[in-house]
């Protein structure tokens, strides 16, 4: 499997805690890769690795056939936090615009790329809106849409779904589809069993461990499990 990201021996430690422990992975081009794993598992920290915000103790990280971190690279990946980094008191168009600016996008360019964004997750009606007038729901989009604005090649997105009602996650949804089919690498951590059902392949991940990986289905079917709940709990228990 050739591998468009590639970490190697990864390792982590938070003073005398260690929250990531010899994890290897490798994930394609193209591919819709989830990391699976309750709160505390090590799924933030892998992804703020993986971008580079954190250097890890141990191990290399590859994205392109460049270390990270890598100002390159970073340019080329968009990414989506557990929190919303929005200013309420500008609209949606201004929050954009910012965003934009920070991409060193010309201003040429910037309203075209702002009314892309905005399209992929249904925000065009309400860009003129001042942010803190928004629901939740339409936040997480707004933070999605800030991750598409300069066009990346991989998308990461930590928890991008939490506290969205089951309407506005299958938009959501239904958008990261549209642009893994364009070709779009993403990238995505989940607690959610249903989530995780519709990536291409998953890491499931245990106090900072890999404890399986692969295809939802090679996963249910290898634990002999009708659900990635049982086949979770049925990995958990093998590698206690």
């Amino acid at each position: 499997m050739s591998g468009f990201i590639m970490l190697n021996n990864i390792q982590h430690q938070f003073a005398d805690e260690t929250v990531i422990k010899d994890l290897n992975l490798t994930i394609p081009e193209g591919q819709l890769f989830g990391l699976l794993g309750p709160s505390g598992s090590g799924k933030t920290t892998l992804v703020k690795i993986l971008i580079g915000l954190l250097i890890p103790t141990e191990g290399t990280v590859q994205i392109a056939n460049t270390p990270m971190p890598s100002l390159k690279q970073l340019q080329q990946i968009g990414y989506m936090a557990q929190s919303d980094a929005l200013y309420n008191d500008l609209t949606g168009k201004e929050n954009l615009d910012f965003f934009a600016s920070i991409y060193g996008i010309g201003k040429k360019e910037r309203d075209q790329r702002i009314q892309e964004a905005a399209a992929v997750v249904n925000l065009s009606d309400n860009l003129n809106k001042i942010v803190d007038n928004y629901s939740g729901g339409m936040k997480r989009r707004m933070s999605l849409a800030a991750a598409l604005l300069h066009r990346p090649s991989l998308l990461i997105l930590d928890e991008p779904t939490v506290g969205i009602d089951p309407v506005l996650r299958a938009s959501i949804w239904d958008d990261l589809k549209k642009l893994q089919a364009e070709g779009t690498t993403i990238i995505i951590t989940t607690h959610v069993m249903d989530e995780a059902d519709k990536c291409d392949r998953l890491a499931l991940l245990r106090d900072g461990y890999v404890i399986a990986q692969g295809s939802p289905g090679e996963l249910k079917e290898s634990s002999e499990s009708e659900t990635l709940e049982e086949a979770f709990l049925y990995y958990g228990k093998s590698k206690k």
